[in-house]
């Protein structure tokens, strides 16, 4: 049998007035506490080959770079009896936009904020610690059951919030408009665990919605849909079998497309779940996700338990210059580029709309001009640079660039002090200004070097997804990792996403030309899809070999952020 353990810790990182993470709003700041944040951990032990892994869903918006790097770091200097090391610990977040943010090494995602919070990041790296050390103290001997079902059409749990988009795919059965809920992957996959003696231990399923049943103009920290569905399990599990150590995780699957939003809110302007009060909406999508686990979780003892085998594998992967495999660019010899985000990135979603119209048209009009001025300078150029500027817009083809976030600039303009767009315009704008003059934006503001990781637990693989992947793309994802890892017995993968890493979406490149909020936060061009096939694929095979004849080049590795750097641009209270 496995040797199991399980631990919780508090993550909820309360300080007044800073900004939430995940809708980009400066007015979407932290006032009150709806509800607390935690960790949730399952350290997995295979007791014939000794390996093990350790499974952390924290309520969060997502993981970054520098959370993953601090947690290993302090498990390594206090635990180094443990044996963890950045290949053998996955680190997902269940997506809530109602947690405070600041977390980021990378400024972009901290623009909001504003700015680094030292505070919130320790918070969260020394609860996940926590949860995992807890978990190791209460190891004991159980079996791993898996099983998966499928939301009736009826329920009102998933919709897909790009239907244009989604019907541009050649492998899709075209949905109507009024009939988004078709439009989502409805399966629901469940691991059941249980000690030696048949007691329960916990749960960690994977569904794709996204946890914004909470809207942007939210002040009350809260996990909102996915916090509340682990609650209601685990308070159901721990009243009937008195198991106060019982935890329930609810991991995002995939769900770059899919809304738990289906009402349109003439008021607020926005889609909305069933009721007008979002806690109540998040309260009642949780209940669903929650139904629907615990009518899995009572069958799944009915299967086989998975054979007891743990096996992993991490590597990182520069994807501002990766050359996919043909066979994913239907035989096209392409690459991906430089990150940047489009003007549809600035527009937002219809369950949360950013910039207006006026704005986002002017945006549009702005990036063609830039397009069109750099396009005709470049002929006047070096080759190099020539060559640089022409393989930036071919790479990014249809996208309006409005932020080079891998190159640092705004609009084409380096010099953010003398951007085009005023201060006073937006309070992000003025973020932006003050930390390109304080001198802390001299590193590219999104990650281009990210950690891709296979985790093989039994005849399940988990593919630790560093972003957010749309309903198709993740389909073609999982196949194309499930086509390779068959060959060693894997009847399953799950995409689990916003996991040890965070650089926005990826879409289908079929998805990509419509350009709609998932193609814009698509940073590495129409081809990004391609290369995060290429490289699971490299990966995988990697796990087809046995471990002491793998040859993943470790000397990749991500930029690092001196604390001078940091410090420039951290979240400075006033009053």
């Amino acid at each position: 049998m496995y040797e199991i353990g399980t631990g919780v810790k508090d993550i909820t990182a309360f300080k007044k007035g800073i900004g939430m993470m995940g809708y980009g709003m400066h007015y979407n700041t932290v006032e009150e506490i709806e509800t607390p944040l935690s960790a949730r951990a399952f350290v997995i032990k295979d007791s014939a080959s000794q390996k093990k892994i350790a499974f952390v869903n924290a309520e969060m918006c997502f993981i970054t770079i520098s959370i993953k790097s601090g947690v290993i770091k302090q498990l390594q200097e206090k635990f180094p009896q443990f044996g963890y090391t950045d290949d053998n610990v996955l680190l997902t977040a269940q997506h809530t936009h109602s947690a405070p943010g600041g977390y980021s090494h990378y400024a972009l995602y901290n623009m909001s904020i504003p700015g680094f919070v030292p505070e919130v990041y320790q918070t969260i790296v020394n609860g996940i610690v926590d949860a995992i050390t807890q978990a190791e103290s209460t190891m004991q001997p159980s079996a791993i059951y898996l099983n998966s079902g499928l939301f009736e059409p009826h329920l009102e749990v998933a919709f897909n919030r790009s239907i244009k988009a989604f019907n541009a795919n050649p492998e899709v059965k075209k949905i109507d408009e009024r009939d988004t809920h078709l439009a989502v992957d409805r399966e629901m996959t469940l691991l059941r665990i249980d000690n030696s003696n048949g007691e329960k231990i916990g749960i960690i399923n994977w569904f794709g919605t996204h946890t914004t049943s909470i809207s942007n103009d939210n002040q009350r920290v809260c996990n909102d849909n996915k916090g509340y569905a682990s609650t209601y399990f685990e308070e159901d599990i721990r009243k009937e079998s008195n198991n106060k150590n019982f935890i329930g995780i609810f991991a995002q699957g995939v769900t770059g497309d899919i809304s738990p939003n289906f009402i349109w809110d003439k008021k607020k302007n926005w889609m909305r779940g069933k009721f007008e009060d979002d806690f109540e909406s998040a309260r009642y999508n949780g209940k669903l996700q929650y139904s629907k686990a615990k009518e899995i979780y009572d069958t799944a003892k009915n299967n086989q338990p998975l054979k007891e085998e743990i096996d992993y594998a991490l590597m990182y992967a520069d994807f501002s210059c990766t050359t996919p495999d043909t066979e994913f660019t239907n035989g096209q010899y392409v690459q991906t580029g430089a990150a940047c985000l489009g003007v549809s990135f600035l527009k937002g979603t219809a369950e949360a709309r950013g910039i207006n119209d006026t704005l986002g048209g002017l945006a549009v009009l702005l990036s063609k001009i830039v397009k069109k001025v750099e396009l005709g300078k470049a002929v006047f150029l070096s080759e190099d640079k020539r060559k640089k500027i022409q393989h930036k817009y071919s790479t990014h083809g249809k996208k309006d660039i409005f932020f080079e976030t891998g190159e640092r600039k705004a609009l084409g303009t380096a010099n953010i002090k003398n951007f085009i767009i005023p201060s006073f315009a937006d309070k992000i704008i003025e973020t932006f200004k003050k930390q390109y003059n304080a001198g802390a934006l001299n590193k590219p503001w999104t990650p281009e070097i990210l950690p891709l990781q296979l985790v093989i637990i039994g005849e399940l693989a988990i593919a630790a997804f560093p972003g957010e992947i749309t309903t198709v793309a993740g389909w073609r994802l999982r196949d194309t990792i499930q086509n390779i890892l068959k060959k060693r017995g894997i009847t399953k993968v799950i995409i689990s996403p916003y996991a040890n890493a965070y650089c926005g979406y990826v879409t289908t490149y079929e998805e990509y030309q419509h350009q709609l909020y998932e193609g814009g936060h698509t940073v590495f061009g129409e081809w990004t899809l391609a290369a995060f096939q290429t490289k699971f694929k490299e990966l995988a095979l990697q796990l087809l070999e046995k471990p002491e004849g793998r040859t993943i080049d470790k000397m990749i590795k991500p930029i690092e952020f001196t604390q001078e750097e940091l410090s420039k641009r951290s979240f400075v209270e006033v009053g």
